[in-house]
């Protein structure tokens, strides 16, 4: 993440192309993440001279972020008018969140009848810093903090830690990245409808207790809640 400490000079033309794929690096890190916060906002337009204003970095690496955020489908490729940040697209939450599902229990299953005592213990760890996040968030208003999405990613990567397999777990972490900037807004519109420290704990108790049926279908709601609060978000 850019702060005004943190600013990169401007790539000499006769950088090398290690110095421009590090400069590309960081300025996709950079622009992901302020799309992922709200801060680049939905259908906004991403011209190169504004962006090299923010995050003060040449246009070379700036495009080769902005392709790569584009194959991310965070950003859409508009042609000769340059790039724009990705709409939000219901029907696309939807589709994620199929694949999400399904992705996940498959994962918490295999993790259910692996996990020892290590595994019990990150769950049980990652629980207690996930209520103390949920609960901070009570009354909250205004984008979700950091810390709370921070915790919620490790919360649930823990139940699934003990899963085994590496594909299951890539695909997985792939898919609740893709999810993240309607989490964010989702949770930040309608966490006051919501006891999230609730829901947390029902899957971390069921978890522990070895329940796979009951994780599983925890979890389908648990998801399917933020697609419906998101749905009410955008009909308001």
């Amino acid at each position: 993440m850019f702060n005004g400490a943190q600013f990169l000079q401007f790539p000499d033309p006769k950088a090398s192309f290690g110095e421009i794929q590090t400069l590309a690096d960081e300025a996709y890190l950079a622009i992901k993440s302020d799309i992922m916060r709200g801060v680049r906002h939905p259908g906004e337009r991403l011209r190169i001279e504004k962006l090299r204003t923010i995050y003060n970095i040449g246009p070379t690496p700036l495009r080769e972020a902005l392709q790569r955020l584009s194959a991310d489908r965070l950003v859409v490729a508009e042609g000769n008018r340059g790039f724009s940040v990705a709409p939000f697209d219901l029907d696309e939450f939807n589709d994620l969140n199929t694949a999400r599902i399904a992705v996940e229990q498959a994962a918490l299953r295999l993790s259910l009848q692996n996990g020892g005592i290590e595994w019990e213990g990150g769950v049980v760890a990652a629980a207690y810093v996930m209520e103390r996040e949920d609960k901070a968030l009570t009354g909250h208003s205004g984008p979700v903090p950091d810390s709370w999405e921070q915790a919620n990613a490790a919360f649930h990567a823990s139940l699934v830690a003990a899963c085994g397999s590496k594909w299951l777990l890539w695909t997985r972490s792939h898919l609740h990245d893709l999810c993240e900037r309607y989490r964010r807004a989702a949770v930040s519109h309608g966490v006051g409808d919501r006891a999230l420290y609730v829901e947390h704990g029902e899957l971390a108790m069921a978890a522990l207790a070895r329940h796979a049926d009951l994780v599983c279908d925890l979890t389908e709601r648990h998801y399917g809640r933020t697609v419906q609060v998101f749905h009410q978000m955008l009909r308001q």
